[in-house]
């Protein structure tokens, strides 16, 4: 696509939304940034969008030849709100279509797998991410984060399970090649970082680098399963503590070279992200 093209980023001010409106507009593309409270992203024009409001979506959708897709998060069944959204995207002429979806979650699979499964049927060009765990779970506003710096504490039911962790800068950019190559790679593609780690291999590495002592306190499936209970829906709590189990499983004990084939660069690991991170607050 050219610079003169229009993409669309829903969930423009979220953890990969935000890092791909500003890898775009650094790459001089001309980008919808949506958000429910259209919030000011400095190069892009802020649109208001709400996946529940569909009297937002005309307005988000003119002019568009691209959309970057972040599901409603918390909902367990977004096919039914994001299909008919997709079709009328269709109708206004979009013409590609990168969903973030997870590298848990095959086509055809629960949540955002029905629509993963629709896309290619929706769309001649088209791309599934399906990203390993971030790593700024553990240096954001994200409840593992949260524990990290209130309680020095990691607590998951994934035992000496491995997850290769992926910085949302490095889905961020394989996210702007498949919405700008002349051509999309028109495939589900598992994104992950360059290190399999377990969640005492995260503990280790926080400690190490931050020099705050941080460990990994493992829960069974129903501990995990009911300490989330207490601050959401069962079914979710349900589903997130079942994602822990599959881990400890070795459901995540695996690499892709999806990073580097697609950026021309290697993936940055969890120590050169929380060493980062340290130089710009110190």
């Amino acid at each position: 696509m050219t610079t003169t093209d229009t993409i669309l980023v829903i969930g423009a001010t979220g953890t990969t939304g935000s890092r791909t409106v500003t890898q775009l507009v650094s790459a001089g593309h001309r980008v919808k940034a949506a958000s429910r409270r259209a919030a000011p992203v400095t190069g892009a024009e802020p649109v208001t969008f709400d996946w529940y409001d569909s009297a937002t979506h005309a307005a988000a959708l003119s002019g568009v030849d691209s959309v970057y897709l972040v599901p409603p998060v918390g909902d367990l069944d977004p096919a039914a709100t994001m299909l008919p959204f997709l079709q009328q995207a269709r109708t206004a002429g979009v013409h590609r279509a990168v969903l973030l979806s997870s590298s848990a979650v095959p086509a055809g699979g629960p949540a955002v797998g029905r629509v993963h499964q629709a896309l290619p049927r929706l769309f001649d060009q088209w791309t599934v991410l399906r990203p390993s765990w971030f790593m700024q779970n553990f240096t954001g506003a994200h409840p593992q984060a949260l524990s990290v710096r209130e309680n020095s504490a990691i607590w998951s039911a994934t035992e000496s399970g491995r997850v290769g962790f992926i910085d949302a800068e490095d889905i961020a950019a394989v996210a702007v090649h498949a919405l700008t190559d002349e051509e999309a790679p028109n495939a589900d593609l598992v994104l992950t970082g360059p290190q399999a780690l377990s969640y005492d291999d995260i503990a280790a590495i926080i400690t190490e680098v931050t020099g705050r002592g941080v460990s990994h306190r493992r829960l069974s499936y129903e501990q995990l399963r009911d300490r989330h209970a207490e601050q959401m829906p069962v079914e979710f709590a349900e589903l997130l503590a079942g994602m822990d189990r599959a881990i400890a499983g070795g459901a995540e004990d695996r690499l892709t070279d999806t990073v580097r084939r697609l950026t021309g660069r290697p993936p940055r690991s969890f120590r050169a992200l929380l060493e980062g991170e340290a130089r710009r607050s110190g």
